[in-house]
């Protein structure tokens, strides 16, 4: 029998995040530790990491509707997916918690990575800044080792991007170098015709929600005609049922999904999408979306069990100042898990509010 503590804490970025929809300075989570009541060294820990103006479960009441759940999956003594598949953020939290619960073990699939023989091939994330921060980003991640590079547009003057693409470009080819771009939903569906095709010149691999989510119409027509592979990411966000995931991709028909549990579903949820998605023809990669190491280690070791050679986006990690300790290491562009490594105890979860 478990009981649930709930801890909040407060992640402190090294350097304030750039996106499309604003700047992130910290980020609050909640972490759920399911607690043997007779053998309290027996633990499980999952990460609730709703971002405040994306996931579709956060409000005002997500604390109080958080403290409603963790009593009800006491009362149960199980995770009851059903009822919280709205709740996205909640649910990953809670999944994640009772799969390392009942595994006992930080190797909560078995797997080549959780066993700490084989590395996730990741991209590199180079975040929205000025001209030439973006520009010295992108020369350390090359530096790095990485191969795929994510660059997120839209916040200075697309011609500087371009430029700074043409750049990279003029250095390596495609062959040498994956170029991914995420809008974030910055672009109205008449900018983006005309950017899809400046962009496809400059061989970019694809481009994540270039216009806002719920316009599937545009959305349908930009898949159709775009000469650059189109990725959905916001797109998504909200859509839980699963006859309401068939309908959208079926709709869309887009070339990519881009999964991120915290955001599309939990783990459940992500594994109805990679369903439909699969059946469909349609490709996909799994990212974290700035949760700490306790969170990305879930998503990495759950995404490390399936047969996807393409880059995932799961090098987050290193964001925060006060990030829990885990052995996960980013060597060149792979993400690395150490089974024999240190970890956390329960008296490692306090709160720093």
């Amino acid at each position: 029998m478990f009981k649930i503590n709930i801890v909040p804490y407060t992640l402190k970025f090294k350097n304030p995040a750039g996106t499309s929809r604003g700047v992130y300075k910290e980020h609050k989570v909640w972490y759920l530790l399911f607690i043997n009541v007779e053998t309290p060294l027996h633990f499980g820990i999952g990460e609730c990491a709703p971002l405040q103006d994306l996931s579709c479960d956060y409000n005002e009441g997500y604390e109080k509707q958080l403290f409603s759940f963790c009593k009800l999956t006491e009362e149960k003594q199980m995770v009851d997916i059903e009822i919280l598949r709205d709740y996205p953020s909640i649910l990953f939290g809670m999944e994640t918690a009772m799969r390392h619960y009942e595994q006992q073990s930080w190797q909560l699939w078995e797997s080549p990575f959780s066993k700490g023989n084989k590395g996730i091939t990741i991209n590199g994330l180079i975040w929205m800044g000025n001209y030439s921060e973006m520009m010295q980003r992108i020369k350390v991640a090359i530096n790095k080792g990485f191969r795929c590079i994510k660059m997120k547009i839209g916040a200075i003057d697309f011609n500087s991007e371009l430029e700074l693409l043409r750049h990279i470009r003029t250095q390596y080819s495609k062959e040498e170098l994956e170029l991914r771009v995420d809008a974030n939903g910055a672009f109205t569906t008449q900018e983006a015709i005309e950017k899809l095709n400046l962009l496809a010149e400059l061989n970019i691999h694809s481009i994540e929600q270039p216009i806002k989510a719920g316009q599937l119409k545009d959305m349908s027509l930009l898949c159709s005609i775009s000469p650059l592979a189109i990725a959905l990411d916001e797109e998504l966000i909200g859509i839980n049922n699963y006859e309401d995931k068939r309908s959208l991709l079926e709709k869309i028909k887009p070339q990519y999904i881009i999964l991120k549990p915290s955001l599309h579903g939990g783990i459940s949820g992500c594994e109805e999408w990679i369903s439909l998605a699969e059946e469909l023809g349609v490709l996909w990669w799994a990212t974290s979306a700035l949760e700490s190491n306790i969170g990305l280690n879930s998503i990495a070791q759950w995404t490390a069990t399936f047969k996807n050679n393409l880059p995932q986006g799961l090098g987050t990690g290193s964001l925060y100042t006060n990030n829990i300790s885990l052995p996960l290491n980013i060597e060149g562009e792979q993400l690395w898990f150490s089974p024999k490594g240190s970890f956390p105890n329960l008296s490692s979860f306090r709160t720093n509010e």
